[in-house]
């Protein structure tokens, strides 16, 4: 559980160097089409910004809550344009009830149905996606950078987010910097396309981060919430591999570990997961871990069947 001075150090510099050497280059190429290249660099950048913000958010790098939050905003707020608040109060409600249907604003119904109840409940555009939900996935996901652009902005309106002002500022100050960026480098139509590219493909690699974590892992509903250890363990999914996976997905890979341990260091729980898996033994607590893509195939096909009663309901419906 002891912080990691010296990993978070390095890291952070190394994102950071990223992220800026990402900047850089876009400026440098300037109105070109290989400027394009730069955005898909830039769109792994934000993901590792975010990844970032995702440990600073645990309280994995720093000790006092206001360094925290200080830096987590610099990361989410005006790093990436997230809503930083708005994202650690969700967050928070989905370690407490992972993949539970009315309790994780993970899974509730949107454009995405996770349940064959909630397909049956479904109207509209997610009655239509939701027939083919699993083909569309990876599509979709397209979208989910701007979907969190727009979700932090509409959590403003709440008079219940802490420093509202402050992450409002923030936020607004990200938007006009970096549109003035792209369209003072940019003619406008080359602007526009690196606008969708870029945040098309931060959203897909978000995305991919995180639907191997619970995805087509067991949703509770009602009043089955089982103890702590099997709420988080049975609705978790540890995803295989070496250095490349650990950095791609911010440590995210060992996700139970993560759950049971929120505000340990991600390079820790490589060394945490050996002691968890034998003690869920020992319980007989089944513990999941697979590859990544088999990862993304369980999670593909729980979203088609979970999308099956829309199959079967027609277009009359």
């Amino acid at each position: 559980m002891a912080r990691r001075p010296g990993y978070y150090t390095a890291r952070i510099a190394a994102v950071a160097a990223l992220y800026g050497g990402a900047w850089a280059t876009f400026v440098l190429v300037g109105a070109s089409w290989w400027t394009l290249a730069v955005a898909a660099v830039l769109a792994v950048a934000f993901g590792q910004v975010a990844l970032v913000a995702h440990d600073i958010a645990h309280r994995q790098v720093f000790r006092l809550r206001r360094a925290s939050e200080t830096s987590g905003r610099i990361a989410g707020n005006v790093g990436i344009g997230m809503g930083y608040g708005w994202w650690q109060d969700k967050h928070t409600r989905h370690h407490a009830n992972p993949n539970h249907d009315q309790l994780d604003p993970d899974i509730a119904p949107d454009l995405l149905v996770w349940t064959q109840e909630q397909a049956g409940a479904a109207r509209g555009v997610s009655r239509w996606i939701g027939r083919s939900q699993a083909f569309l996935f990876f599509p979709l996901l397209t979208l989910e950078g701007f979907n969190l652009h727009v979700a932090g902005a509409r959590s403003l309106a709440n008079r219940s987010l802490k420093h509202r002002v402050l992450e409002g500022t923030l936020l607004i100050g990200h938007f006009a910097v970096y549109l003035t960026a792209l369209f003072l480098v940019l003619p406008p139509g080359m602007a526009f396309v690196f606008l969708v590219v870029h945040q098309g493909l931060f959203g897909v690699y978000l995305g991919s981060i995180f639907a191997p974590n619970h995805k087509g892992m067991p949703i509770l509903s009602g009043d089955d919430r089982p103890d702590f250890l099997r709420r988080q363990v049975l609705t978790s999914r540890n995803v295989h591999g070496g250095w490349f996976t650990d950095i791609a997905l911010g440590g995210l890979n060992y996700q139970i570990e993560h759950h049971l341990f929120p505000s340990m260091p991600s390079p820790n729980l490589r060394r945490a997961q050996v002691i968890v898996r034998r003690y869920c033994e020992d319980l007989a607590v089944p513990y999941l871990e697979t590859g990544l893509v088999t990862s993304y195939r369980q999670a593909l096909r729980s979203l088609h069947q979970a999308g099956a009663p829309l199959r079967g309901a027609g277009t009359a419906a």
